[in-house]
């Protein structure tokens, strides 16, 4: 079934910076919301984000490159080895790099070949305004081509690119990329992509593959415009169900790159949202959501995440960590760090977040002092170790497990315990080092508890506090 997406038109600044747009998004069970009028009356500056200004401003700051097959969005073809007379939930690409520059060329030497063919197949009886054809693209890919989709262009350095982060402030507190209310602001450290903007830029055709964001995050994306992009939306709770398709189809869910195919979600009863992104629409994915992209015209997106301080965006977040673990998949969103974080700096009014936080707190202390204990029977000396300033969360060199306080570091590079032991079992050759004292994390776990104030103190936490007072680690955008 294919379902309408929720939208709602912001007509006022007052509207923008309500309690109920934002309760909307946050609160609801709604997947997916489009939120139109925003940027109007935010009068946020979009062309600070359109291709002509960032060439002006970085000409060769890199850009990643995903070469793609141009295809209807209904449609996913095996083109590679098939001949396009199979379809396939394998979403091939292959992978380059290169700058906004010559992406810049190619995006535009794109618009003015299909305008010429436009033009021809037109005559000179129809004639079609340029935003009309970079906006709608082609009306049907007849056949399969090539083109270049160039993705992840990380915009988090504050020196490039000031003026667009800084124009990104103006959004409404819980949309923000750095905001008191959003988990990902007390990481301590950059996650480019999710609590740092990234920028696409789009041909007619280039695909963003089905996927939940990184540990369930939720995310929001604007469409720069001047083209459209169209959106398939899922619930959190099928995710199971793709997960099953991927393996039938021999692809890894968690890692592959798939496209799904409409009759097989007609098939297995699955609803799905489909809907256009217009120019200045800001999509708004809640936590879990299964969702994949693509453009209908030429256009620039900006998109990011952010984790509600929710008890749902928690658990969700935790349980794709769990499950990741299983699975032998890095999880981006190291769950421990963050949580000892927002123990220590964030204001949270949710009594059930506060609970699920404690429980986190306590199995990470609890397996310290184990792991503790243990090398102090067997004479292994620990050496305290501290953290720097902006320091990244530290990941096994071999699972990629994140490891959270006591590092098993041999040649240089950081092991979890086990598989330091796997590698000795009396940890020859590695230097054991703790992060935080044993008597710090307890204080900061004693000292924990839910924040005196109103029930909806989260939503309008923005508008009385300066993130500027938190404590340097956490100040680094």
């Amino acid at each position: 079934v294919s379902t309408q997406s929720t939208g709602i038109r912001v007509p006022t600044r007052e509207d923008a910076f309500s309690k109920t747009l934002r309760d909307l998004c946050v609160e609801s069970q709604q997947p997916v919301i489009v939120i139109k009028g925003l940027c109007k009356v935010l009068g946020l500056d979009l062309t600070l984000f359109n291709t002509r200004t960032l060439l002006n401003s970085n000409p060769d700051h890199p850009v990643e490159v995903r070469t793609q097959w141009q295809q209807s969005p209904d449609e996913n073809w095996d083109v590679q080895s098939g001949q396009g007379k199979k379809k396939q939930w394998l979403c091939e690409s292959t992978r380059s790099h290169s700058t906004i520059a010559k992406y810049a060329q190619y995006q535009a030497s794109t618009f003015r070949e299909f305008l010429q063919e436009e033009q021809d197949r037109a005559g000179n009886d129809k004639h079609e305004d340029l935003a009309s054809v970079k906006r709608r693209g082609p009306k049907r890919f007849t056949n399969f081509k090539m083109i270049q989709f160039g993705t992840n262009v990380d915009l988090s350095d504050k020196k490039k690119w000031g003026p667009q982060i800084a124009e990104l402030e103006k959004l409404p507190p819980f949309c923000r990329v750095k905001s008191t209310s959003n988990m990902l602001s007390y990481m301590g450290h950059k996650i480019l992509g999710m609590n740092t903007i990234q920028l696409y830029m789009k041909v007619p055709g280039s695909r963003t593959p089905g996927h939940q964001e990184n540990n369930n995050m939720s995310a929001l994306n604007l469409n720069i415009g001047p083209g459209d992009c169209e959106w398939f939306v899922v619930p959190q709770e099928y995710w199971g169900v793709f997960h099953e398709i991927c393996e039938r189809n021999k692809i890894n869910y968690l890692t592959g790159s798939w496209w799904p195919l409409i009759e097989d979600l007609h098939k297995e009863n699955i609803p799905f949202y489909r809907f256009f992104q217009r120019p200045e629409d800001l999509v708004w994915i809640n936590a879990g959501a299964i969702h994949w992209v693509q453009a209908k015209g030429w256009c620039n997106n900006i998109a990011w995440n952010t984790g509600p301080m929710t008890h749902a965006q928690y658990v969700k977040a935790y349980e794709r960590y769990e499950w990741n673990k299983l699975k032998a998949v890095k999880s981006i969103v190291p769950m421990n760090h963050l949580s000892w974080n927002l123990a220590r700096y964030a204001k949270i009014y949710d009594s059930q977040l506060v609970s699920q936080i404690r429980h986190c707190l306590e199995g990470t202390l609890n397996t310290c002092k184990t792991i503790k204990e243990k090398l102090q029977k067997e004479g292994i000396e620990i050496q305290f170790h501290g953290r720097e300033k902006e320091e990244w969360t530290h990941y096994c060199e071999i699972c990629e497990v994140e490891v959270f306080n006591i590092l098993f570091v041999e040649n240089r590079k950081v092991h979890c315990e086990n598989c330091a032991r796997s590698s000795s079992k009396t940890l020859d050759g590695f230097v054991v080092l703790e992060e935080y004292k044993t008597e710090e994390l307890e204080s900061c776990l004693q000292k924990f508890k839910m924040a005196d104030g109103p029930p909806e103190a989260n939503a309008l936490e923005d508008y009385n506090v300066d993130i500027s007072k938190l404590p340097p680690s956490l100040r680094y955008l």
